[in-house]
C-alpha cells in the first residue's frame, strides 16, 4: 500500500431530479513507475492507480482504465445526471492490490 494516499471528492449536497451535476475527484498518490531506484540501487516497485470507477446507487457512471503514463495525483472532473437521491461510490485501484474508496450522498 502506498503511503499518504488520500482520495478527495467534491459532489453537490443536493440536486434536482434529472439534473446534471459536476463531480470533481483527486487522489493524492505518488504513482511510482517502477523504473526508478532507491538510494541503495534497488528498483522501487511499481505502484500506480490503474483504474477509477464511480457508481450511483450501484449503477456504473464512470469506469476509467489508467496506464503507467498517468500523472501523479490523478484528477477527474465529469458530469452525472442524478435521477433520485442516493450515494455516489468512488473507487481507486492500485497495482499493489490496494483499493481506496469514498462515498458521497446527494439529496433530491
Amino acid at each position: 500500500m502506498a503511503s499518504g494516499v488520500k482520495p478527495r471528492v467534491k459532489v453537490p449536497k443536493s440536486a434536482s431530479a434529472g439534473e446534471a451535476i459536476v463531480i470533481k475527484t483527486l487522489i493524492s498518490h505518488p504513482m511510482e513507475s517502477g523504473q526508478r531506484k532507491d538510494g541503495d540501487g534497488n528498483p522501487i516497485p511499481r505502484s500506480i492507480i490503474n483504474r477509477f470507477t464511480c457508481e450511483f446507487n450501484g449503477q456504473m457512471v464512470v469506469d476509467v482504465k489508467m496506464e503507467p503514463a498517468i500523472s501523479t495525483n490523478p484528477y477527474f472532473e465529469f458530469e452525472a445526471t442524478v435521477p433520485e437521491a442516493g450515494d455516489f461510490t468512488f473507487t481507486w485501484y492500485d497495482d499493489d492490490g490496494s483499493v481506496y474508496n469514498d462515498t458521497q450522498s446527494v439529496a433530491v
